[in-house]
């Protein structure tokens, strides 16, 4: 019997968690000075917008170190009470993170800013706001361009949306996002002290403070939304399983694929149960043999599949059992 062709995995889709782990470094090393500096500044000249920037930064850095503390707990082995391991925790944190951007970061800059819309003040010493947002600008652009250079290296030719919606890194995408949304924030603020000192119009820094909570809001929703699919279970993308059907068509073993299953149980965890029609030829040495091959040449091409279930079952019998299930889904 031959031994099926193995082909090596691509590394475009491969999740490197010490890469991650860089980004988030990164981020929050910015983000945690960039914080220091809007708070001095907002205090000092009393600009609205300037406090929502700060606020905006507090919560950047709190969530790196969230999303770090969850990284270093997803690696820990499988035991008993959690025999599938832990990769899931980092999808619970950067739950948690979305959650903190909507109501932290979102919440207080929309209470500011309509604050201050309602009882403008004018901003003393504008300068110095000008000053740090430029600063904020050139440390968040690092980070956003050492964040967007690695996702962009593991996308690889995928289309960006079509990227993000598949990636299973919620600490690369989350951020992504926020320093995205920072730099956003950033000119939102500094068009609002703008108006505000030329055009003689105090209430559009607290305006700008509205339309940073907005785009917080916004950008935590979408994370929300995006994390929730991790933490229900989400299957490897069509390249990979497309993969995978060729890895295990290729075995002289298999008459044909059943069914097919794969979840996400961490960035590069791969949970994978397949149901398989045999030939009927074999004996059972040979089927032991064939299947433990079969086994290695998965977890070659693919080393993110880290837990692989095999049934051995005819096509006959598994059309069967899937219309009693349909006929009996409790």
């Amino acid at each position: 019997m031959s031994l099926p062709q193995i082909t090596k995995p691509d590394q475009t889709n491969t999740m490197a968690s010490g890469s991650s782990q860089t980004v988030i470094i990164a981020a929050l090393l910015g983000n945690g000075a960039i914080a220091c500096t809007k708070f001095a500044a907002s205090v000092y000249t009393g600009s609205s917008a300037m406090l929502s920037e700060a606020i905006h930064s507090l919560v950047d850095t709190c969530n790196q170190g969230l999303l770090l503390y969850g990284l270093k707990k997803s690696e820990r082995p499988a035991d008993k009470t959690h025999p599938f391991g832990y990769g899931r925790e980092l999808y619970f944190w950067a739950f948690v993170v979305a959650l903190l951007i909507f109501s932290v970061g979102a919440g207080v800059s929309l209470y500011e800013g309509i604050h201050k819309v309602m009882h403008p003040e004018t901003v003393t010493s504008p300068i110095v706001n000008y000053i740090v947002l430029g600063l904020a600008m050139v440390f968040e652009g690092i980070a956003f361009f050492i964040a967007a250079k690695e996702f962009n290296r593991r996308r690889g030719k995928i289309p960006v949306w079509r990227a993000v919606r598949q990636s299973k890194d919620p600490g690369l995408f989350t951020v992504l996002f926020e320093d995205a949304a920072a730099m956003t924030g950033l000119v939102i603020a500094f068009a609002g002290l703008l108006a505000a000192q030329y055009l003689d119009l105090p209430w559009m820094d607290g305006a700008a403070s509205i339309g940073i909570g907005l785009l917080l809001g916004s950008v935590a929703i979408f994370l929300c939304f995006e994390t929730k699919g991790l933490l229900i279970g989400e299957a490897v993308s069509e390249e990979f399983s497309t993969s995978l059907h060729s890895v295990i068509n290729a075995s002289d073993a298999v008459n044909q694929i059943n069914e097919l299953r794969t979840m996400h149980m961490g960035p590069e965890d791969v949970l994978l149960a397949v149901s398989l029609d045999v030939r009927d030829d074999m004996d059972t040495g040979t089927l032991e043999d064939a299947i433990y091959t079969l086994e290695q040449n998965i977890r070659t091409a693919h080393p993110e599949v880290k837990r692989l279930f095999i049934e051995i079952q005819s096509g006959e019998h598994h059309t069967e059992q899937v219309w009693l299930s349909q006929l009996n889904p409790t």
